[in-house]
């Protein structure tokens, strides 16, 4: 895996990854920053909520599981000194479907915490992670 940082101006920069894609980041106004884009520690944390969603709708449509929509929402704290590693993040998965069974849910969520996700186990590493879901039928 590769990618490639470049500095803009201020402190804006544009990452350009390995599968040729652009993601825009820009530090905080009292950094320097404008405001433009999102902070690269927000990316981390999007980028492990992505991963992860990822695992559970792989899982539960391999589990025959008729999944309509999956959302984790994810709320961390990070060390008030640098560096200012995540210390807790919380994932709140919000699972819709027909017929979704609980216990599906719930090793789904399970799987990709523990075997999976990479971005997450990682950050497991340095922050204590914590899960919790909802069905909702559709």
């Amino acid at each position: 895996m590769e990618c490639s940082v470049r500095w803009m101006d201020g402190m804006s920069f544009v990452a350009e990854t390995g599968s040729g894609h652009l993601v825009t980041m820009d530090g905080a106004p009292e950094a320097g920053g404008r405001n433009l884009a999102p902070r690269p520690m927000e990316l981390v944390l999007a980028g492990a909520g992505g991963c992860t969603s990822f695992d559970v709708v792989m899982i539960l449509k391999r589990g025959r599981q008729e999944v309509t929509g999956c959302e984790v929402k994810l709320s961390a704290e990070r060390a008030e000194n640098d560096p200012k590693v995540f210390t807790k993040i919380h994932f709140h998965f919000i699972v819709k479907g027909k017929g979704l069974k609980p216990e599906a849910v719930a090793r789904a969520i399970q799987l990709s915490a523990e075997k999976y996700c990479s971005a997450t186990i990682m950050l497991g590493k340095s922050a204590a992670l914590s899960h919790d879901w909802e069905i909702i039928e559709t």
